[in-house]
């Protein structure tokens, strides 16, 4: 069997904020919420039709809390592909996503950086066919 990921572990503050905000605002589908203790759940996210998901991971602890939002460090941290640009970009603009780059055709495709809630730094690309 080829390899390829499966998901990626996401910090965040609080497992239901972190819901609302990817499935509600950014359209993804709440794969599973299993509780697993009085204090963790494995919830995993997903873009509609995506082999790789997001687990959303609670902070445990203040040095993990402080990761939050920072996981890459300031860059890109995540891309995310679209098959319509614009559809995208205005849908999260309309529900408050704030882009920090104007939307750029670039040789890969077309492309702008979003903050998610905690303030992760996304790409959105629709790649050139």
């Amino acid at each position: 069997m080829p390899q390829q990921l499966g998901q990626l572990s996401l910090l965040v503050r609080d497992y239901d904020e972190a819901i609302r905000y990817y499935t509600e605002v950014l359209d993804f589908e709440l794969l599973e919420d299993t509780k697993m203790s009085e204090t963790k759940r494995w919830v995993r996210v997903s873009p509609p039709g995506s082999t790789c998901h997001l687990l959303l991971a609670k902070a445990a602890n203040e040095p993990q809390e402080k990761q939050i939002g920072l996981q890459a460090g300031g860059r890109v941290f995540l891309f995310l592909y679209t098959d319509d640009f614009w559809r995208d970009y205005n849908k999260y603009t309309s529900r408050g996503v704030e882009f920090i780059r104007e939307p750029a055709q670039e040789a890969y495709g077309t492309v702008s950086v979003f903050k998610d809630l905690y303030g992760n730094l996304w790409d959105l690309i629709e790649p050139k066919q």
